[in-house]
């Protein structure tokens, strides 16, 4: 049975990730801010254990990694990340908020990332999935503004282009990965497609990732997004 651990597995595309693993067979470990809290979470059928993670703090995080010392993650799925401050465009720009966003959407998951490498490297699957977004490629935009979100994003695919160089001869390989625009909490009521079918479509795309692919941007559907 592979194992897959997903950050910020409480609501939205964590959720359902959790959902389409456990569905499928794979033992789930779940993290998020609040279990108490997660009760959908918690209601879902199939191998779930539930931990308690804040990404931001690396004293939890390294905690995490060391009670899971003997576990190996054939999947790690960091998936947390917040969009920040509306709008961000110039004369508005919370440049406080923007220290914040860049911890959440950029450390965070490097931090996890590092934590969590040899828990992956011993696995079968050896795979790590990062959530980031097309809002975060510089040849993609076209309509500007965004300039917290955007920043963080781009700057989560460089490390991420990093880590998969770093983590090749491991045998490890790395996605990163861009939603769609959903229908959840953070992508409001006006996105064009729901969880379920953006999940159904990056799993896909991790299913397929391998040494040879390692590194590369890919939108749900498949096709390649240009840095």
């Amino acid at each position: 049975m592979p194992t897959v651990l997903i950050t910020g597995a409480n609501r939205g595309m964590g959720l359902e990730y959790a959902r389409q693993y456990a569905a499928d067979g794979w033992r789930v470990l779940a993290t998020c801010r609040d279990p108490g809290a997660a009760k959908e979470l918690a209601a879902l059928d199939g191998d779930v254990e539930i931990y308690a993670l804040d990404v931001t703090d690396h004293g939890q995080v390294q905690s995490l990694a060391k009670t899971l010392r003997k576990e190996t993650i054939d999947l790690l799925l960091n998936n947390a990340g917040v969009y920040g401050p509306r709008p961000s465009k110039l004369g508005g720009i919370d440049y406080d908020a923007w220290q914040d966003i860049m911890w959440i959407n950029v450390m965070a998951p490097l931090k996890v990332c590092e934590c969590f490498r040899s828990h992956v490297a011993d696995s079968d699957l050896k795979k790590i999935a990062i959530m980031s977004s097309k809002m975060g490629s510089m040849g993609d935009n076209n309509s500007g503004a965004s300039y917290v979100y955007r920043s963080s994003k781009a700057a989560l695919n460089a490390a991420m282009k990093s880590l998969a160089v770093d983590l090749a001869p491991r045998g490890i390989s790395v996605v990163i990965l861009h939603p769609g625009w959903v229908r959840t909490d953070m992508g409001g009521p006006s996105g064009l497609i729901d969880a379920p079918e953006s999940v159904s479509g990056l799993r896909q795309v991790i299913d397929h990732l391998s040494l040879e692919t390692t590194g590369r941007f890919y939108n749900y559907d498949g096709s390649e997004i240009p840095w």
